[in-house]
């Protein structure tokens, strides 16, 4: 079980909501702590004890791993008396001394078994960067900390000083605007997040210069406390879980809406599993057909993985291989064109000779200049790249630039080289962490995620592909655990043999009508769709018994069978007893760097 330290303790609130006032435990650690714990961790409070223990403390105290800090009497917890009863908090009274109380040297000597440290914002921010330094100088690795308006308001400064300390921050919206002055300002270092809760217009996450929005998941609200702290707690869960830090957030989010329709922390202290982060009520999962297609896939011995290996790859063996995979997979999107509004065509080009469509022809555009040019791939010169030089390796033989996002294409080799620079990386030294760490496929994973190019992607489609070539190639750069499965990497293809095959049913008719017609969706309607794919296919890797890489080469091989410009040859696919058919729906159409 992955280990949390709060540094933090609990409260003892009186709340009083629309129809009734409560006694309830309360406290920024107790909510932070109980989240992470319904949501699987293994939690450690530290924080002031009360002897004997409060009755509304008892469930707490009973989920947690252990309780440290120092014991005292129920009468020196702090007490928050908040009132709902107008749709906004108002805190009527507010005592905390005990929390002042705490010390970095009452913690343990030895922090390292955790793998990630929480710290509230405690009675000042001080207090908080003290106790943020002590646990790095015993051994943890990942700081978490939040900030609250007092301090945010007051003291923007030092909260800022508190975030460089931190691998993961939260905050609020209110408090962003204060630390940063606007939401569109705000920033981090390479390889750290920060997040922001945004109330009932859900959570924006930002990595480096990137900003991602999530919404919020409705509910009827009866008890807001704590929802932030839960959305933290929810999401370190997942983080220790090596979920994606957006797809933490989604999740979190879903239990946060629970959390709020409850008294105080009743949901937090649930036996049930967690809510996952929902799907869209617009598309959904067909589990039945998931289970025929599964099936039929189990019984297919052609089923294999591709070696990524070819007249379009670097030879088996070569020095800069690595480097080349590393660089070039990375710009594996786009590649098509819009026309009014609507898809128009796949991008087709001549190159070495060959006319070849997208994917390939980026492969052999890449091979062709590491030939020419040895470092062309390494993180410096991608860091560096014009867009003269970029423009110059895709040209095709009749002098045109075929790449229908060149800049976006450019963007994204920035992006990559300059955070490997940042982060003192170089492909050698990420699959080296990678392979002497205890989850090789895992680490590598989450070094990705700190990496322009493939960390904007909550699904880390451009991640799973690269760990598929790694794994997959000849030179077996990254052999994975018997206990390691990669999830799928969702692209447009797959995409479209989910809706066709029938693994996933659309059932809103205006977004049905947008794919048949072509037509550029929404990123909220691109998500509707990519996500409950990703879910089916997963459930098909699951319970087909093959390996992710050989349905995955399956469902990216019928592209050929079922193609986005003619008719699908039905004959010719090993899915057509079992395929729903759909041949008139397309994949979602939006110009993203994901895939």
């Amino acid at each position: 079980m992955s280990r949390l330290l709060v540094i933090g303790g609990a409260s003892l609130d009186v709340l009083h909501l629309k129809d009734r006032t409560v006694t309830s435990a309360g406290g920024a650690g107790m909510y932070t702590a109980m989240a992470a714990s319904r949501c699987g961790a293994g939690v450690t409070m530290f924080g002031s004890r009360p002897d004997p223990l409060p009755e509304v403390l008892e469930p707490v105290a009973k989920r947690l791993a252990g309780w440290l800090g120092p014991v005292i009497s129920p009468s020196q917890l702090p007490q928050f008396e908040i009132s709902y009863r107008d749709e906004k908090a108002e805190y009527l009274a507010v005592t905390h001394s005990a929390q002042r109380s705490l010390l970095p040297n009452m913690l343990p000597s030895d922090l390292s078994k955790y793998g990630l440290v929480h710290v509230i914002p405690l009675s000042d921010t001080s207090q908080q960067l003290s106790f943020i330094q002590a646990c790095r100088q015993r051994g943890v690795e990942l700081i978490s900390a939040g900030t609250w308006p007092g301090d945010a308001l007051e003291k923007p400064e030092s909260v800022r000083a508190v975030l460089d300390e931190s691998d993961y921050f939260f905050m609020n919206d209110q408090e962003a605007e204060a630390v940063f002055d606007s939401i569109d300002a705000a920033k981090t270092e390479p390889g750290k997040v920060l997040y922001i809760t945004m109330g009932k217009k859900g959570a924006c996450i930002i990595q480096g210069d990137t900003s991602t929005s999530i919404p919020v998941v409705s509910a009827t609200v009866l008890d807001p406390t704590g929802a932030g702290d839960t959305f933290c707690g929810a999401t370190l869960a997942y983080l220790l879980q090596k979920k994606h830090p957006i797809m933490a957030a989604r999740h979190a989010i879903a239990l946060a809406a629970e959390m709020i329709t409850q008294v105080g922390p009743t949901a937090l202290l649930s036996e049930d599993r967690p809510p996952e982060a929902p799907l869209d009520a617009r598309v959904q999962v067909n589990d039945r057909q998931v289970r025929i297609v599964a099936e039929r896939i189990s019984k297919l011995s052609e089923v294999s993985p591709f070696p990524f290996v070819g007249p379009v790859y670097p030879p088996v063996g070569h020095p800069k291989a690595l480097e080349y995979f590393f660089a070039a997979t990375l710009q594996q999107f786009g590649f098509w064109s819009e026309r009014n509004n609507q898809y128009d065509k796949p991008m087709i080009a001549k190159i070495s000779g060959v006319e070849q469509k997208g994917s390939d022809y980026l492969w052999d555009a890449f091979r062709r200049r590491v030939e020419q040019d040895a470092d062309f791939c390494s993180p410096e010169r991608q860091a560096n790249l014009s867009r003269e030089e970029l423009l110059e390796v895709f040209r095709a033989e009749n002098g045109d630039d075929p790449m229908p996002a060149l800049d976006l294409h450019l963007g994204q080799a920035h992006h990559f080289g300059r955070d490997m620079l940042t982060l003192q990386l170089t492909p050698q030294a990420v699959l080296q962490k990678a392979l002497t760490s205890a989850q090789p496929l895992q680490t590598l994973l989450l070094l990705l995620d700190q990496i322009g190019g493939y960390k904007e992607d909550p699904l880390r489609k451009k991640s799973l592909l690269l760990a598929l070539i790694l794994t997959d190639r000849p030179e077996k750069f990254l052999p994975l655990r018997d206990d390691e499965q990669a999830a799928p990497p969702i692209d447009y293809h797959l995409q479209r043999s989910c809706l066709r095959v029938g693994l996933i049913d659309v059932a809103d008719e205006g977004l049905e009508n947008r794919l048949r017609n072509r037509q550029i969706v929404s990123p909220g309607e691109e998500w509707a769709v990519r996500y409950p794919a990703y879910r089916a296919i997963e459930q098909v890797v699951a319970l087909s018994g093959k390996r992710l890489g050989a349905v995955n080469q399956f469902f990216f091989g019928m592209r050929n069978r079922c193609p986005e410009m003619s008719e699908p040859e039905c004959r010719f696919c090993q899915l057509d007893p079992v395929c729903a058919h759909r041949k008139e729906l397309f994949q979602p159409v939006l110009r993203t760097s994901f895939y």
